[in-house]
């Protein structure tokens, strides 16, 4: 039996192409410790918090008020064993009209429940994308970690962690 990925689902009033934009907006609802641009597709950046996590994401799939896909390059978690976790697994968003509403769907595709680091990302993914993403969408406000929470991006770091 195949195990199932992260997902977690949504509707809102507004529009697809403002839930579109939103999403494309990773500092104003997952981290402000996010470098390198988010909304182009095949973009690298890099995202980035305290000693605990930093991963190298690519942008490789943007359909205008319909999907955006990134792929992890690179990952690094300081509280796993195994160190390939996340690593090629993609961040799906799908964008869909629902009646007058719009409903997102988000997929970490492979992001499953025997993974090491699973509960953690599972309460994380749940905060990030139904509170503040959806925040961030209804009321213009999202809940990201704030760049002093997650400490100044570290270069260094990621160069440590991440080929």
């Amino acid at each position: 039996m195949k195990e199932k990925d992260f997902s977690a689902t949504f509707l809102v009033d507004q529009t697809p192409e403002e839930v579109f934009t939103a999403i494309n907006n990773p500092r104003a609802w997952w981290s402000q410790s996010i470098e390198g641009v988010t909304d182009q597709l095949n973009s690298i950046y890099n995202y980035h918090y305290k000693d605990v996590h930093a991963c190298r994401i690519k942008v490789i799939e943007l359909v205008p008020e319909q999907k955006v896909v990134w792929h992890v390059l690179d990952n690094y978690f300081n509280f796993t064993t195994d160190k390939s976790e996340w690593i090629d697994t993609k961040m799906i968003f799908e964008i869909a009209k629902s009646g007058r509403q719009t409903e997102l769907r988000f997929t970490h595709q492979g992001l499953v429940p025997h993974y090491e680091c699973y509960e953690v990302c599972n309460e994380a993914w749940t905060h990030f994308i139904k509170d503040s993403l959806q925040d961030l969408i209804t009321t213009g406000q999202g809940q990201p970690t704030p760049a002093e929470e997650a400490d100044t991006f570290n270069e260094g770091l990621l160069q440590k962690h991440l080929p």
